[in-house]
């Protein structure tokens, strides 16, 4: 397949470019292509520029309303809430960005939740901002309905992505870790799919709900199958909870699909907590700690930790640009020209 190499600032405007014929204006515009030119960057293509064009037809067709205002209200002195107005979730984040972390560091820890939003992509990306301004961070978000609940045979969880983010003393990445509840992201099988390439079979289940490696039956009726078997349902429902629940939005089996432009805004959510960890000298002091425990993991044997290859990736990006396949540039272009 014929690739094409691209500085990322070419991959930022051909994305901005996309977005705003496609009707993406204002800080939806702005948030919605940072997120997924970070996702590229930090090579994760799926939720990147692979996953462009659905946002591209969700604009279209008005299941994300590319003009909305986030709406930002105060619950309590350590709740922030967002209603995203059928917006990029993106942008309701960084519209309450500020006032979350100045809220976190005042009170100690400070909740976030969106609600009327949509797919938050590379939710890594949320808590990740968190982490640079010294703060602890977990992100939730629910999905439309792909897995089973525990005991049941049809699709009723999302994949349900969660993350976590930690600051690391005298490193430029903070520590990440970013998890669907499902064995792998929709988003994967579909590539699979559109490459005419077989899955695993831990992967996906058919419309029977048997076992099956061909991506085509997972997405037409199928279901993903979760993380670690029931564990990971659990899970799933767990994030339901936290990020349909706590801000109002739909839960998962009441979301329509986050990966085409069909049934209308999917009114899903996401929440957020921050911690402010100090630096109680008592303890030894919690940076100083988390340095020491990251020293250990090396000892130990680990190359790296979660987050820092991301990091990395974005810093080559940055210096060597990255090869983007002919076809999804010219699938890209089709929505500018």
């Amino acid at each position: 397949m014929s690739e094409q190499r691209l500085s990322l600032t070419e991959i930022q405007k051909i994305t901005h470019d996309a977005l705003y014929t496609s009707g993406a204006r204002g800080l939806q515009l702005a948030a919605a292509t940072e997120s997924i030119v970070s996702a590229e960057a930090e090579g994760i293509r799926i939720v990147g520029l692979g996953f462009l064009t659905i946002y591209c037809d969700q604009l279209l067709a008005n299941k994300i309303d590319g003009q909305a205002i986030p709406e930002i209200s105060k619950v309590s002195p350590s709740r922030l809430h967002a209603n995203a107005k059928n917006g990029f979730c993106h942008a309701a984040f960084l519209a309450a960005f500020d006032s979350w972390i100045t809220m976190s560091q005042q009170q100690g820890i400070g909740l976030l939740t969106i609600s009327q939003s949509n797919s938050a992509g590379v939710v890594g990306w949320f808590v990740e901002k968190a982490a640079k301004k010294g703060l602890l961070c977990l992100g939730f978000s629910n999905s439309s309905p792909m897995m089973a609940p525990v005991g049941g045979n049809q699709p009723f969880h999302g994949t349900n992505p969660l993350a976590f983010a930690c600051p690391v003393a005298d490193q430029a990445a903070p520590l990440v870790i970013d998890m669907a509840t499902s064995q792998v992201a929709y988003v994967a099988v579909k590539e699979r799919a559109e490459a005419g390439l077989p899955i695993p079979e831990s992967w996906g289940r058919d419309a029977k709900g048997q076992a099956t490696v061909d991506p085509w039956e997972v997405i037409n009726g199928g279901q993903m199958r979760p993380l670690g078997g029931d564990k990971g349902a659990l899970l799933a429902l767990m994030v339901d909870i936290l990020a349909g629940g706590l801000g109002g939005p739909n839960f998962s089996y009441q979301a329509s699909s986050i990966v085409d432009d069909q049934g209308g805004p999917m009114g899903i959510g996401q929440t957020f907590i921050a911690i402010d960890p100090g630096n109680d000298p008592s303890n030894g002091g919690f940076s100083a700690r988390i340095k020491a425990l990251i020293n250990a993991m090396a000892e130990a044997g680990s190359s790296r930790y979660p987050g820092l290859r991301r990091a990395q990736l974005a810093n080559n990006a940055a210096t060597q640009g990255i090869k983007v396949p002919e076809p999804l540039l010219a699938e890209i272009r089709a929505y500018i020209n």
